[in-house]
């Protein structure tokens, strides 16, 4: 069994993002959350975090008549895909203008026992 859960257009950078996905992916749940809570210093942790603890519960509603054990769920899959981008403009000397970018990404989350 697995179950999916998706977060788009998040207000960071999809390079940021990759950092802390690559930290956990492959790990069991109650692990991933751990390192994500304690050992990884990025605001996009948090984000990633949540989005793992959506998948639980998305497997735990899914599911509702079997009993579903939290600590032997494992990250199947998590993906950081490229979003939308913002341009923006900054002035700068001599009248003239540059182009800020903001970048969003997507990422998706698969867990299964």
């Amino acid at each position: 069994m697995e179950s999916k859960a998706t977060v788009r257009y998040l207000r960071s950078t999809p390079r940021k993002a990759r950092l802390v996905a690559d930290v956990v992916r492959g790990k069991m749940v109650g692990e991933a959350l751990g390192v994500l809570e304690f050992g990884v210093r990025k605001t996009v942790a948090t984000d990633v975090a949540k989005l793992i603890k959506s998948a639980v519960a998305n497997m735990q509603s899914k599911n509702a008549e079997a009993a579903i054990e939290v600590d032997g769920l494992r990250i199947k899959e998590i993906r950081v895909d490229e979003g939308p981008v913002m341009k923006r403009y900054r002035p700068r000397a001599r009248g003239r203008a540059s182009q800020v970018i903001k970048r969003m990404c997507h990422i998706t989350v698969t867990v299964s026992n």
